[in-house]
């Protein structure tokens, strides 16, 4: 998370100030390669403008506003698109419960308010419950030796599993297991919604849902749909029901 507001206030801060150092290292690129840097006060017609009403603007304007704005503008709308506020928030939350430093950034309160945007994992009465199972975790991961240079969570629950932990911090070890499979389930989401819209184009519009759903588990399972032989496929198709005509391809047994 951390990672991630630095990334967009870095993008904020060369929207604000970048500007003049880039544009000194194009001219010094292009000066050592022998590059002809247009005359930034010429004055241009603007892009998107009728001849009729034609408006002029200067090469600086254009290269500043129009493509450089433009440019960081668009990036920082996807990073604000994909990591809106509840977004960012949710990995906030997962964010404490780094292993580094033996979980230096462990916060009880953050992490129930994880437990809370999943409330069919965690019904009020293991929300109340989790607060102590948390702090106890905490006390004992900090003097088991066990846990001692481990820095990834998946190999967290494994000790946890091998020490029995799991069934005395049930919640907590639920709560590690949601940590785990968000990220995966986050990113089959959107390669789902990534299929869809290749699949299903503006010439496919009237494609049913039971022929889409077809379709997107053959794009989206590629690897597995590459093992299978025509030969099986077209059986599977032929045993399907009676065809009035052989499936191409299919050999004639005499």
């Amino acid at each position: 998370m951390h990672l991630i507001s630095g990334v967009k206030d870095s993008l904020q801060d060369t929207r604000d100030n970048g500007w003049e150092p880039l544009l000194k290292r194009v001219k010094t690129f292009c000066a050592k390669n022998e590059i002809e840097v247009p005359d930034m006060d010429k004055e241009i017609n603007a892009r998107g403008t009728f001849a009729r009403r034609r408006q002029n603007v200067t090469n600086m304007h254009f290269y500043h506003v129009e493509i450089f704005f433009s440019a960081v503008d668009a990036i920082l709308s996807e990073m604000n698109h994909r990591f809106g506020e509840v977004s960012s928030e949710l990995l906030v939350c997962m964010a404490c419960f780094n292993l580094r430093n033996l979980f230096s950034n462990f916060d009880v309160d953050k992490l129930i308010k994880l437990a809370e945007f999943y409330a069919e994992d965690f019904n009020i009465d293991e929300i109340t419950l989790l607060p102590s199972q948390l702090k106890d975790f905490l006390k004992r991961v900090r003097r088991s030796e066990e846990f001692l240079g481990c820095t990834e969570l998946p190999r967290c629950s494994e000790i946890i599993v091998k020490a029995g932990m799991h069934r005395s911090y049930l919640l907590v070890y639920r709560l590690i297991e949601l940590i785990l499979i968000l990220p995966v389930a986050t990113a089959s989401v959107e390669t789902v919604f990534s299929a869809m819209s290749i699949i299903k184009t503006d010439l496919h519009n009237k494609m049913g849902d039971e022929w889409l759903n077809d379709s997107m588990i053959c794009y989206t399972e590629k690897g597995i749909f590459r093992s299978i032989s025509n030969e099986r496929i077209i059986k599977r198709f032929e045993d399907m029901g009676n065809c009035r005509m052989l499936v191409p391809g299919k050999k004639v047994v005499v």
